[in-house]
C-alpha cells in the first residue's frame, strides 16, 4: 500500500505542473469538443510511459543516444507552430464557446494530442526514466507505477470534465483571448526550453 500511494503522490505531482499537455486538455475541454477522446490518449498515452518506465525501458532510452535530440527538436518545432496557432487566435478574437464538432476533427484533435504527448522529450525524462528508476527504490515497483497511472488518470479526467465548470466564464470573447495567449506563451516557453536549456 505505500508503494501506491508513494506512486500516487509522486505522479501527481508532476502531472500538475502546467506544461502544453495540460493546457491543451483544459482547452479542449472548455470547448466541449472531443473530449473523452483527448483524455483517453493523454491517460492511456501515460500508462504506456510509466509501465514503459517501470518495466526498465529508461534504460533503453539511455542506450540510444539520438532518441532525446530528435524528439526535442521535433517537439520544440511543434510546440512553437502550435503556439503561433494559438497567438494567432488570440489576436483575432472571437472565440467563443461553440457547439461540440465546430472546431478540429475528431482525429485531428487526438493527433494533436498525441503530438502534445509523445514529441515532449520531458514526459520520457519524468515518467519513463525519473518515475522509471524511483520506482526501483519501493518494495512494491509495480504497485507504485499503479500509483502513479491511477494519478494520471484521475488527473485527465478532472481536468477534461471539470473544465466544464468554466464554461460560463469562457462564454466572453475576451475570456477566450487571454486563454489562447496564455496557450501561445506556455506553449513557446517550452519549446524555448527545449532548444536552449
Amino acid at each position: 500500500m505505500y508503494s501506491l500511494i508513494s506512486g500516487f503522490g509522486l505522479g501527481l505531482s508532476l502531472i500538475l505542473a502546467i506544461g502544453a499537455q495540460n493546457a491543451f486538455v483544459l482547452r479542449q475541454g472548455l470547448r466541449g469538443e472531443h473530449v473523452t477522446s483527448v483524455f483517453l490518449t493523454c491517460a492511456l498515452s501515460e500508462t504506456l510511459l510509466v509501465t514503459g518506465g517501470v518495466l526498465g525501458l529508461g534504460a533503453l532510452v539511455e542506450a540510444a543516444p539520438w532518441v532525446v535530440p530528435a524528439f526535442r527538436y521535433g517537439g520544440a518545432a511543434f510546440l512553437i507552430v502550435y503556439g503561433a496557432r494559438a497567438a494567432l487566435s488570440a489576436w483575432r478574437g472571437g472565440g467563443v464557446l461553440q457547439a461540440a464538432g465546430t472546431g478540429a476533427g475528431h482525429w485531428q484533435t487526438v493527433a494533436a494530442a498525441l503530438a502534445i504527448t509523445w514529441l515532449n522529450p520531458h514526459v520520457y525524462l519524468d515518467t519513463v526514466i525519473l518515475l522509471g528508476s524511483i520506482s526501483t527504490q519501493y518494495p512494491a515497483p509495480l504497485l507504485f507505477g499503479m500509483g502513479c497511472i491511477a494519478a494520471a488518470w484521475v488527473f485527465f479526467a478532472s481536468l477534461a470534465y471539470g473544465a466544464a465548470l468554466l464554461r460560463p466564464l469562457f462564454a466572453r470573447p475576451r475570456a477566450w483571448r487571454v486563454l489562447d495567449s496564455f496557450v501561445a506563451l506556455v506553449m513557446w516557453a517550452i519549446a524555448a526550453n527545449l532548444l536552449f536549456a
